[in-house]
C-alpha cells in the first residue's frame, strides 16, 4: 500500500524526528512506514493522519483500480 506520508509531512515543513515524536513512535518506524518496508497499526496511521491534518483515506493509497 503506498502512502502520501512524506509529501504531506515536508508541505509542513515536519521532520521525520518531529512526526515520530508527535506519534510516539520512533524516527526508525516513520522511516519504514514512509518506504513500505512496514504496515503501520491501525492506531499508528490514525495518529499519523491526526498530526498531519488528513484523513487516513488521504494518508494511504489503494493500489487497486
Amino acid at each position: 500500500m503506498n502512502n502520501k506520508i512524506k509529501e504531506f509531512r515536508e508541505g509542513l515543513g515536519f521532520s521525520q524526528g518531529k512526526l515520530a515524536d508527535l506519534c510516539d513512535v520512533s524516527r526508525q518506524t516513520i522511516n519504514a512506514v514512509e518506504n513500505n518496508k512496514y504496515d503501520p497499526s491501525l492506531q499508528l496511521a490514525f495518529d499519523i493522519a491526526k498530526n498531519l491534518g488528513v484523513t487516513v483515506d488521504e494518508l494511504f493509497l489503494s493500489e487497486r483500480k
